[in-house]
């Protein structure tokens, strides 16, 4: 199946994971999940540059695992994911996961949440759960939500 095209932007404020995140395989984990052509910036960030923003924007004083800053969902899906490496890093490492099937699984989580996926109702949060299991278990990695 052909999926949609993409112009990827990916930034490493944070260089820590650079090296388990190639542009290819980013793109490839965006373009998944992506139900329309897209324009996507990524930048991985620390947790001062994530609890900034995330405070500045959220008004939530932490630092998050990612953040979507989503400008428009069609005809073209336009945002910013913020992936803090230090929250993945840790999360990954407390869940007993994979760094990069963490990674994987934030960037599709962003990805869909740009496309206007939400999960503060439990009906919202099932279909995107659902969709990120389908997606991620698609690229080869285990169902996020079964542990």
């Amino acid at each position: 199946m052909s999926r949609p095209e993409l112009s990827l932007s990916l930034q490493f404020a944070d260089a820590r994971h650079r090296d388990q995140l190639p542009r290819h395989k980013v793109q490839r984990w965006i373009r998944a999940a992506l139900e329309l052509p897209g324009e996507i910036a990524v930048r991985i960030v620390d947790a001062e540059e994530g609890r900034l923003l995330n405070r500045d924007f959220r008004g939530k004083d932490y630092a998050t695992n990612v953040l979507t800053f989503d400008y428009s969902h069609e005809p073209v899906v336009g945002a910013d994911l913020v992936i803090c490496a230090e929250v993945v890093e840790r999360e990954a490492r407390e869940m007993g996961l994979d760094l990069v099937a963490h990674y994987a699984h934030m960037l599709v989580h962003g990805t869909l949440h740009a496309q206007g996926y939400d999960h503060e109702e439990d009906d919202e949060a099932e279909c995107m759960e659902a969709r990120e299991s389908e997606i991620l278990l698609a690229l080869g990695f285990a169902d996020p939500y079964q542990r």
